[in-house]
């Protein structure tokens, strides 16, 4: 339950930047420290770190309400969404959000910087994303939840407003899995890195697709680890890769997906509407002592275009995040009450 959940992370006073970093369990630190004496020590087993995968490929599914079938391993999100770009037909034309995260955008404009391609990226307000779906659009791009300030947008109406269109949908899950419940199936593509959230290991990433995008995209960075069966792939002349989802697998980090299993497994373990409640509450509460009204999101966004409150916060010992001209407090399960107390007293200092 939530409470096992958060007694698995060591206390840290003051953290809340989950939006930027996630914070280990002490499951996950354990397993990263184990799997790195076993490296030193030469009993490292490339089967084990498949195990590994597995589980997380697994228990992520459950996590999103997906098919095991349906979801990748990657390490990054913009090379997840790269794999999405680069299979765009030519003279695409894609609806992304202005001011969207990189990961997101960049691959996509990338794509339309090649004159031989003729991709066309049109960048809205978050607000009209949805209004913004017209026919002509064949790609709808965006994050769940806004990295800048923690917006949260209407991704089943959009996906819905999508498929109205015969437009497909892309939905950057990283800002969401892990405080808001999230069904990766409304979507044709989602992509999510899982060290923010759900407070993995850097360099453990899901990609989940369904068809038709999964008979539409082609498996541009497949290796070994993309094969039917992995270890009979390591070497040509001929290719079989794997029927489903794992033909877009990368070849894993693997002492990181090590220290993922721990992680995943806690939050696959506790009802994600609690989750989503604590986290909120505490944010609201923030928002509430600011004389703010609820926004029903974990972040809270302020302006600071000088620096000032988010330096009065870090000299009260709260680790936040400097994004687009405000400070952006994220509030997960290892925090309390009495970091939001800590931080509208900063809060208050700076004013």
């Amino acid at each position: 339950g939530l409470e096992e959940l958060r007694g698995a992370f060591e206390p840290v006073p003051g953290y809340l930047d989950a939006a930027g970093l996630g914070l280990p369990p002490r499951g996950t630190a354990d397993a990263l420290r184990a799997a790195v004496d076993d490296w030193q020590a030469g009993r490292a087993v490339p089967s084990v770190y498949d195990e590994a995968v597995e589980r997380c490929r697994a228990v992520y599914a459950r996590l999103v309400d997906a098919a095991p079938g349906n979801v990748a391993v990657g390490s990054q999100v913009s090379a997840l969404v790269g794999l999405v770009a680069v299979n765009l037909p030519e003279g695409s034309e894609v609806l992304t959000v202005h001011g969207e995260f990189t990961s997101v955008l960049f691959p996509l404009l990338v794509q339309a910087e090649r004159p031989d391609r003729r991709v066309r990226v049109r960048q809205v307000p978050a607000d009209r994303l949805l209004q913004e779906v017209r026919p002509g659009t064949d790609l709808v791009a965006f994050s769940l939840v806004q990295s800048s300030d923690g917006r949260v947008l209407p991704g089943e109406r959009i996906a819905e407003a999508a498929r109205s269109v015969g437009a497909l949908t892309l939905c950057d899950t990283s800002q969401a899995v892990g405080w808001l419940p999230v069904r990766a199936e409304e979507y044709d593509v989602t992509v999510c890195g899982a060290y923010k959230w759900l407070c993995a290991p850097r360099g453990v990433a899901f990609l989940t697709v369904r068809d038709p995008a999964a008979a539409w995209l082609r498996p541009h960075c497949a290796g070994w680890y993309a094969g039917r069966s992995v270890w009979d792939s390591v070497y040509g002349p001929q290719m079989d890769l794997a029927p489903d989802a794992r033909r877009f697998d990368v070849s894993p980090a693997w002492l990181a997906w090590a220290g993922a299993v721990p992680a995943l497994e806690l939050f696959a373990a506790t009802d994600p509407q609690a989750v989503h409640a604590y986290d909120v509450g505490l944010a609201d509460e923030l928002r509430a002592g600011l004389g703010l009204p609820a926004a029903g999101r974990a972040m809270v966004s302020l302006p600071d275009p000088q620096g000032t409150v988010r330096g009065a916060l870090t000299a009260a010992g709260c680790r936040t995040a400097g994004r687009a001209g405000g400070v952006r407090l994220s509030f997960h399960v290892w925090n309390d009450s009495e970091d939001v107390r800590r931080a509208l007293e900063a809060i208050e200092t700076a004013r």
